[in-house]
């Protein structure tokens, strides 16, 4: 396969079909050892966690397909820590859509003067440019649309589709009492502009809790077996 594409978390490379193949490692986000889904460096190794988010990646994809909502998924080889997805273009040089159901992390650090640790948001969405040396800025709709990195349309659809996929991911896991704080995803479109969920849906993306504990990235598919 050719590789296109050298990331924090995954790898990509292009196959003999024309779909890419995105390779999980085992590193994770964070900052000083210490894991962080909206941080902008790796933070730290963690033996098996590659494996563990192609599985739970595997299991929300699949889920999805069942409610009827596309993504870029086609399979997994969990030996391999590979998953085959359609090719997808990305939103400028990437995108992050992040939905908050409880505020924590960086949205306290912003807004803590207005709002508690942990108080209930709603299916609230931020969108931020993928760029690590500038933090990963917020971007509002506005500014989207006037640096020509979407069209209103897609916005639209990007915000709907957050709020149902989050919802979704939330209610699985409530089901195996677990609870979602926030959740980070990313989106592509097609030839015909239709969007698509990309990436993947793993302990590495999300702040899911057993009560008042954190569940480390690794730990994350127990919870789902």
């Amino acid at each position: 396969m050719e590789k296109i594409y050298t990331g924090k978390t995954k790898d990509i490379y292009k196959n003999n079909r024309g779909n890419f193949v995105l390779r999980f490692k085992d590193d994770v986000t964070g900052e000083n050892g210490v894991f962080d889904p909206g941080a902008n460096t790796v933070g730290l190794t963690i033996a098996g966690v590659g494996n563990i988010g192609l599985k739970c990646t595997k299991h929300f994809f699949e889920l999805l397909q069942e409610k009827g909502i596309k993504t870029h998924y086609v399979g997994i080889n969990s030996d391999k820590n590979e998953m085959e997805v359609i090719p997808c273009k990305l939103f400028g040089f990437g995108l992050e859509v992040i939905c908050r159901f409880k505020a924590t992390g960086s949205f306290i650090k912003r807004y803590g003067q207005y709002i508690e640790e942990k108080a209930d948001l709603n299916t609230y969405v931020e969108f931020t440019l993928k760029n690590d040396e500038k933090g990963d800025p917020l971007i509002t709709k506005d500014g989207l649309i006037a640096l020509g990195i979407m069209d209103e349309k897609q916005y639209d659809s990007i915000v709907s589709l957050t709020k149902k996929i989050a919802t979704i991911v939330r209610d699985e896991l409530a089901s195996k009492n677990v609870t979602l704080y926030d959740i980070k995803f990313e989106f592509g479109y097609l030839e015909n502009n239709e969007v698509l969920l990309i990436d993947e849906i793993s302990g590495g993306n999300m702040r899911a809790y057993d009560g008042d504990k954190i569940i480390a990235p690794l730990d994350l598919y127990k919870y789902l077996k």
